[in-house]
């Protein structure tokens, strides 16, 4: 196993998702990092149980917040994670900046992150070229799904983004973007700046901004990024950076390149038998893509009937122990185990895409019972973790998958998830990953959670490892 020179830890990360958290597990990983990801912020003892670690995570919710909310939720995160004494703390966010003032905001995490721990400069990295994502002179491009070969789009023009149900996007400038959500300068560091630092070769020292951003086009513009964020970090003191799974993709090179670090990682051998279970809470396009192809090529459909559910819901039944997605879940669930047991695979969605009837009438009835959209995915989210977990219960699963940003963290809590660790690639930003859930049938199976822009047309059929029991 790899291990540091030292044993304070390289890293620490708050992801606003799961699907989120996992992406950035996965690029530690990757670097030969020994992680774990976290539901909640872990104790001592959780701790102990993983010898050598050298980052964690925690995969929060707070892309789902009100800014009241994420006071409330990363003021005492942060301080735990300060606690532990990392060299760097990571907000992590979606590589396509989904946020807004009211919903999410960045602005305001970093707000929070900066005076927990002390830090003058937040270097801001949004750019992951390896998932289609690119930062020129502030703006952002993204690929048309993950580890595809779609079309690039401006982040305002994106055909899904800028149709987000949540936080569309409107703006592509990410310092216009960011700056409705603090009031803190934000610099830049672009593309120019970056190659002449990259063909000079001379130590950088960023000051006189409270917030830089980065350009990146290409994959190893992020190792120089890397080396100009770790000579950022100061001796016997935590720096707090925000953005995507660039910012471990970027300092995992660096240590990489200066020896902190072995190259060589070794991953499990993940092909044994067993039946998979896939549950979708996506309205992304790629997603439905997705859906549509595993449906002509084996895949049987389970469609929940989300507005009968939306109909009979009110406050309470938005917890994943409520008696209404108690009912539901043991129903689909039922039809779910008898699927497999005919030796078929079973694909759970609550959508097929934003044009899918279900997601705008289901929107309506939430919007009059005034629950918001965010409680849509608390209520999917929930009832795919115990479709999930009540599946695992009755018939023995090699592997879950839950596709969906918004919707994974509630089912990952549904499924009594406490902690995960990565074993092997499958699709950049959705590794395959061992759930540590005690008390839980779910504990120990393989999961992968997938945002709704990750992966090619075929993402799902490649997670079948066999049609047999």
């Amino acid at each position: 196993m790899e291990v540091t020179k030292n044993k304070r830890l390289l890293m620490a990360f708050y992801g606003d998702d799961f699907t989120g958290s996992t992406d950035a597990l996965e690029f530690l990983s990757r670097s030969g990092i020994k992680t774990v990801l976290f539901i909640e912020t872990p104790s001592a003892a959780q701790l102990a149980r993983y010898p050598e670690l050298q980052a964690i995570g925690i995969a929060g919710m707070s892309r789902t917040m009100s800014p009241v909310e994420m006071e409330v939720e990363l003021q005492p995160a942060f301080k735990a994670l300060a606690g532990l004494n990392p060299r760097h703390v990571h907000y992590k966010v979606c590589s396509t900046f989904d946020s807004s003032p009211a919903i999410g905001s960045i602005g305001k995490a970093i707000d929070i992150g900066a005076a927990v721990f002390n830090t003058k400069t937040v270097p801001l990295l949004v750019a992951a070229p390896i998932l289609g994502r690119y930062c020129l002179f502030g703006n952002l491009f993204a690929r048309m799904g993950i580890g595809s070969q779609g079309n690039i789009y401006r982040l305002d023009r994106h055909p899904s983004m800028s149709r987000h149900p949540v936080t569309p996007a409107e703006e592509s400038d990410l310092r216009l973007h960011l700056g409705k959500q603090t009031t803190k300068n934000i610099g830049l560091f672009d593309i120019l700046a970056l190659h002449q630092y990259q063909q000079e070769s001379t130590a950088l020292k960023l000051e006189g901004e409270d917030i830089v951003l980065f350009d990146a086009l290409q994959q190893e513009d992020l190792k120089s990024i890397g080396a100009i964020i770790d000579g950022m970090a100061t001796v016997g003191q935590t720096l707090f950076s925000a953005g995507s799974s660039g910012i471990e993709m970027a300092l995992g090179a660096h240590w990489q390149e200066n020896g902190t670090l072995n190259k060589e990682v070794l991953w499990e051998d993940s092909s044994q038998h067993g039946p998979v279970l896939i549950a979708s809470g996506s309205c992304s396009p790629v997603t439905a893509a997705q859906i549509a192809y595993a449906l002509k090529n084996g895949f049987t459909e389970i469609a929940i009937d989300t507005i009968s559910l939306a109909e009979r819901a009110s406050e309470e039944d938005l917890n994943a122990d409520s008696i209404l997605i108690t009912e539901a879940a043991e129903k689909y669930a039922l039809q779910a185990t008898e699927l497999i047991r005919q030796g078929k695979h079973p694909l759970i969605h609550t959508s097929l895409g934003n044009d899918d009837q279900r997601v705008n009438e289901t929107d309506q009835l939430f919007r009059e019972k005034n629950f918001g959209k965010v409680t849509t995915a608390q209520l999917y989210g929930s009832l795919l973790g115990m479709i999930a977990r009540k599946t695992a219960e009755r018939i023995k699963l090699k592997r879950v998958v839950i596709a969906g940003g918004d919707t994974s963290s509630y089912a990952a809590r549904a499924m009594g998830i406490a902690a995960v660790e990565m074993i092997a690639p499958l699709s950049p930003g959705a590794p395959v990953c061992r759930a540590d859930a005690p008390g839980s049938a779910i504990d120990q199976l393989e999961l992968v959670f997938k945002g709704g822009q990750v992966g090619k047309e075929d993402f799902f059929n490649n997670n079948l490892i066999a049609t047999k029991i």
